[in-house]
């Protein structure tokens, strides 16, 4: 008898955590790594921010949380999403969390019976699949190309519904491609989910600010979905806070009360001094932390460019977040320095050992023939990377 569970066993590792951890392995023995594989922005907390939390601890706040967040937090929250994406909640529709994946999680726990099918257009978040399969679901893969800016169609979607289908789950802007739906694209979408009334939908909207087209647009802004929407949000990314774990959601009540519900079994409220700098962020305009935005896409463009000038590279233009994910299928089959590359997984090992450069496998996001570069370093670094990847390849 095995002393691990079988839902541990069969749990994969995060890909992006995996080779994370890699490259601080390879730091500790010396190697000058350079990393582009964490979705991490390099840039500070602003001090607006900073600033709050320091006064939350002088004023004592270290007590235990309401499970669903302050109330006053909720409130910031409410607002944002009526500033910000034009939708009105209450209250009890709030839901705030240790991080948007424990909103994932929450979500999957209390929507997913055995067998239920979770559509997840491709290439989709790391962690979505496992987040599915551990509450008994199945994740159902919907594939799109670089030639579609790796956006599912209405068509797509029809096609992949079934009987069990009780879910779809995407990102907007999207890790790992940066692709952004438009809201025509999404009442697409729409228009097949409208005849499909017990399917739900997972809006991941964390990058949403990180938008070089602007418009953002939300699942939820149609009437006819709004009750079958739960938009998922958080601080780590617009606001450079990864390690502060504020996430939450804005759902149908009886969703956000299970969500709550769970979550007061499983963790409780989220951390007392991150809440209350979170309120200030979000009360705060978006453009406070447009500079940050500002910086992206001239990175972005950067390594654009860059990649242009290595043959096997095909890039698309990313709309948003701080992603590139380039089609690198023209290398399978080939011998580089002695290594034959197979797949994605041997082209980022490859590129780790020999470059020096931490990647992610496209494989971990549902699409085998790409890799996913972050552009969340300098632009130094990223000019460095590319170097030696192109070094290594030619």
């Amino acid at each position: 008898m095995s002393l691990l569970s079988d839902r541990i066993l069969n749990m994969s590792t995060s890909a992006t955590l995996a080779m994370a951890a890699k490259a601080r392995e390879l730091r500790t023995e010396g190697k000058d790594i350079i990393g582009l594989s964490l979705g991490e922005p390099d840039f500070n907390t602003p001090d607006f921010i900073k600033n709050e939390a320091i006064k939350a601890i002088n004023d004592d706040y270290n007590s235990y949380t309401p499970v669903d967040g302050y109330v006053e937090l909720k409130e910031a929250i409410i607002t944002k999403f009526k500033r910000d994406n034009n939708l009105t909640y209450t209250l009890p529709q709030i839901v705030v969390s240790t991080g948007a994946k424990q909103c994932l999680a929450n979500i999957a726990s209390v929507l997913l019976n055995k067998g239920d099918e979770v559509l997840l257009p491709c290439p989709y978040w790391v962690s979505y699949s496992d987040i599915v399969k551990l509450n008994d679901g199945v994740p159902v893969e919907v594939k799109t190309s670089i030639d579609t800016n790796f956006k599912m169609t209405a068509n797509q979607l029809e096609a992949a519904i079934t009987p069990k289908t009780k879910m779809i789950w995407f990102s907007s802007p999207c890790n790992p491609s940066g692709s952004v739906y438009s809201k025509s694209e999404l009442r697409a979408l729409a228009d097949v989910l409208v005849k499909h009334p017990n399917i739900y939908v997972v809006s991941d909207e964390i990058y949403e600010h990180i938008n070089y087209i602007g418009g953002h647009a939300s699942m939820a802004q149609f009437d006819d979905m709004y009750d079958r929407t739960i938009t998922v949000n958080g601080v780590s990314k617009a606001f450079a806070m990864t390690g502060w774990r504020i996430g939450y959601i804005g759902a149908p009540e009886k969703i956000a009360r299970a969500c709550n519900k769970m979550q007061g079994q499983i963790t409780s409220g989220a951390n007392c001094i991150a809440q209350r700098a979170v309120i200030t962020a979000l009360n705060e305009s978006p453009m406070r932390v447009k500079y940050m935005i500002d910086e992206f896409k001239v990175r972005r463009d950067l390594v654009l460019d860059l990649l242009s000038n290595i043959d096997g590279f095909k890039s698309n233009t990313p709309d948003g977040a701080f992603y590139v994910f380039p089609d690198i299928s023209a290398f399978f089959g080939k011998t580089l320095r002695g290594k034959t590359i197979h797949n994605a997984t041997d082209f980022s090992l490859y590129l780790l050992e020999e470059a020096l450069v931490a990647t992610v496998t496209g494989d971990a996001f549902g699409n085998p023939n790409c890799i996913r570069i972050s552009y969340a370093a300098s632009q130094e670094q990223i000019i460095e990377a590319i170097k030696r990847i192109k070094d290594v390849v030619s």
